[in-house]
């Protein structure tokens, strides 16, 4: 649900590996070819640091390529699949912020009009204020609201121990924002950046407001059945994850080194992440997706370009600028590649596709305290 420096992380739970998994490396993926060979490799290597096990799917040039490594059940050994589904976490944000521009190319939301116009009175209280907050500033996280992922309580229910006490607790919209509320503004609006779910969790409710329908209908209406992303779902409270599927593991600590036990975290109740992170997909779905829409054919041009119009992010490894619910992925060899990252609760994605969207990768680890993501892209992008 937001970003860490190494990985794209969930809410600063996880930090390195503790897990041996040298036994639970499952072989690479049949016809491996010297163009992905890095790539299986850095999957590999991510088992061996303590994930699970991982899932990807590579499509560029007319072909497909999948791969797994490790496995999708510690207890039976089972291998991860290809065709897994899995929790993307705030990958969800892309996903809101392509309905918005929509709403934007239709006339019926102004990006730089404030969230008070839509949601009046909900963003007040300890110097937060929705009249002084675009729209376009919740999409790019420069509004300066503060997250409610880090809010102490809201931590220790979701990412310790207790997360297994409430689990399947349900959460409005409402009540996410007013736990953020309870902390003060990071910045005045606009002039700094900092990744908070808050921004999206207004986003979605101010889909509602003008739509007229839940975010979930929406994402539906106008990108999953669209698209035929027939493995891609946005739960409200429903707390499993469809099958095929593998389990997903956390070691439900906040420290800095993780705890020795690992515990199954598959089953949550995605309502604490809601239209900031709650939906599923699969690596295939993904690409799809994020091909789709950097190929200029989910926004037209005018709102695109608004979504590729970032600001700099620091601190953050291979990402160096966030736009509208879009990364910008900077790997070594000087491609340039967009998507976005995800984490929720024991699982870690990464989906990204080159500036054309005709070479797109999505992949999994099924555990979110060990595992280079960063470098999966690296090995896919710059293979030499």
């Amino acid at each position: 649900m937001a970003v860490r420096t190494a990985r794209i992380g969930a809410v600063g739970l996880v930090a390195a590996a503790a897990l041996t998994a040298a036994s639970f490396t499952a072989p690479a993926a049949a016809g491996v070819g010297p163009g992905h060979a890095r790539t299986q490799q850095a999957m590999d290597a991510a088992v061996t640091d303590g994930v699970p096990g991982v899932t990807g799917q590579v499509n560029a040039a007319y072909s497909v390529w999948m791969g797994t490594s490790g496995v999708g059940n510690l207890r039976t050994g089972t291998p991860r699949s290809v065709v897994d589904r899995y929790r993307i976490g705030s990958m969800t944000k892309t996903f809101v912020a392509t309905v918005l521009l929509q709403l934007d190319a239709e006339g019926r939301i102004d990006l730089d009009g404030t969230v008070d116009t839509w949601l009046p009175g909900v963003v007040r209280g300890n110097g937060n204020d929705g009249r002084r907050i675009s729209v376009r500033q919740l999409l790019n996280h420069t509004s300066g609201v503060p997250s409610y992922t880090a809010d102490p309580e809201f931590l220790e229910r979701g990412f310790t121990v207790k997360f297994l006490e409430h689990r399947y607790d349900t959460y409005q919209p409402e009540q996410l924002v007013d736990i953020a509320m309870r902390q003060r503004p990071l910045f005045d609006p606009g002039t700094a950046w900092s990744y908070s779910n808050t921004n999206y969790i207004l986003a979605g409710m101010i889909i509602e407001k003008v739509s007229g329908r839940p975010y979930e209908d929406e994402i539906k209406r106008r990108i999953i059945n669209p698209l035929g992303l027939y493995a891609t779902s946005v739960p409200r409270t429903a707390s499993s994850v469809p099958v095929p599927s593998s389990r997903a593991y956390s070691k439900l600590s906040l420290a800095p080194r993780p705890s020795d036990r690992t515990y199954d975290v598959t089953e949550l109740n995605p309502s604490a992440a809601a239209s900031a992170g709650a939906m599923i997909s699969t690596s295939g779905d993904l690409n799809r997706f994020y091909s789709t829409l950097l190929g200029g054919r989910l926004l037209p041009a005018k709102q695109l370009a608004e979504m590729k119009t970032t600001v700099p992010v620091s601190g953050a490894g291979m990402i160096t600028d966030y736009g509208l619910g879009l990364m910008k992925f900077s790997p070594s060899c000087g491609a340039e590649v967009w998507g976005h990252g995800g984490n929720i609760q024991g699982s870690a994605s990464q989906a990204v596709t080159s500036a054309d969207g005709k070479h797109s990768l999505a992949f999994n680890f099924n555990g979110d305290w060990a595992g280079n993501s960063q470098a999966v892209i690296e090995a896919e992008y710059c293979p030499e």
